[in-house]
């Protein structure tokens, strides 16, 4: 394993990261692994060197934090060793209060994670998604009185427009307070909306990208067709299936599986992918992909036959 700053940051983290939203209660969805089917992938995941774990506090409404909290408890043996990353914004209750970046939700749902994680506090704490009700100044001042109790040692946000991160980091640093070190948003090489603001503002600002759906939902594993992925960021766009013959192409030359050349595409761009696996041998790719470098010609072959949507939005 290799690791990386996060972004201008002195925090340090595998170059690939582990998406526990595949990890809860399949009471509540068919798809969702308990915890003795999520630990030998998570157990394959530290043994090759991962140290990242993201989930959320909604992911199977707070289930997938127990699981996390409790198998990285068991497969470390310090509590230094890891990096957990969850979030907050999203409903976690029927009240009104319940949900979104007020500062008393925000300070409700720290004390939450903790508990669920079992753990004293939260290496990263990320804002799931932008709140229209809350005055940002009011998130970022809950945000930092987070960090100052120690509860919460770094922020980061996740899926935004670019003005609306640059604003939440704009309020921050205006007020003295704490700024975020990190942005993770969609991004794979069939979806690269972001390229447009969100990325070359983080370069910018130094902030660090984490990019979930990295293998956009399957479609680039090579195993799946455009026409079959769930969802509409990836698979139905029509150049999709230009972009897969591309991936498989330069995987061919290379002779491995398509899915180590996406991931090593994005670890390219200077992001740290989270790649969610169902299965231990899901991991296998992404561990060799840190060790695959592409060139430049590879690199170019790769994004040629991208086409930015038109009209472009968030679909959330």
């Amino acid at each position: 394993m290799e690791y990386t700053r996060v972004g201008a940051s002195g925090l340090k983290v595998s170059k690939i990261g582990l998406g526990m939203m595949s990890y809860g209660d399949p009471a509540k969805a068919p798809w969702f692994l308990p915890e003795e089917g999520a630990e030998p992938i998570v157990r394959r995941a530290v043994e090759g060197g991962v140290t990242l774990f993201d989930t959320a506090d909604m992911y199977s409404a707070g289930v997938s934090e127990e699981i996390t909290g409790r198998l990285l408890r068991k497969l470390f043996a310090r509590r230094e060793e890891y990096v957990v990353a969850t979030k907050v914004c999203f409903p976690m209750g029927p009240g009104p209060n319940d949900r979104g970046l007020s500062r008393k939700h925000v300070l409700d749902s720290v004390d939450g994670s903790l508990r669920r994680l079992g753990t004293d506090y939260i290496d990263l704490y990320q804002v799931h998604r932008w709140d229209s009700e809350t005055p940002v100044e009011e998130t970022m001042a809950a945000l930092d009185d987070a960090v100052r109790a120690g509860k919460v040692r770094y922020t980061g946000a996740s899926l935004m427009y670019g003005w609306q991160l640059a604003k939440m980091q704009h309020t921050a640093r205006r007020a003295g307070g704490t700024a975020f070190v990190s942005m993770q948003t969609r991004y794979n090489l069939a979806y690269r909306e972001e390229e447009r603001e969100v990325i070359p503002y983080c370069a910018d600002a130094g902030l660090g990208v984490l990019a979930y759906s990295p293998l956009a939902r399957g479609l680039l594993t090579g195993r799946e067709s455009a026409g079959t992925v769930r969802g509409t960021h990836e698979g139905r766009a029509p150049e999709s299936e230009a972009v897969v013959r591309a991936l498989t192409t330069v995987a061919d030359g290379r002779g491995v599986p398509p899915a180590q050349v996406a991931l090593a595409w994005l670890i390219g761009k200077g992001t740290v992918p989270l790649v969610g696996a169902t299965k231990a041998r899901h991991l296998d790719d992404a561990l060799a992909a840190v060790k695959l470098r592409l060139s430049a010609a590879e690199m170019a072959a790769l994004e040629a036959p991208y086409r930015a949507r038109e009209p472009f939005g968030y679909d959330w």
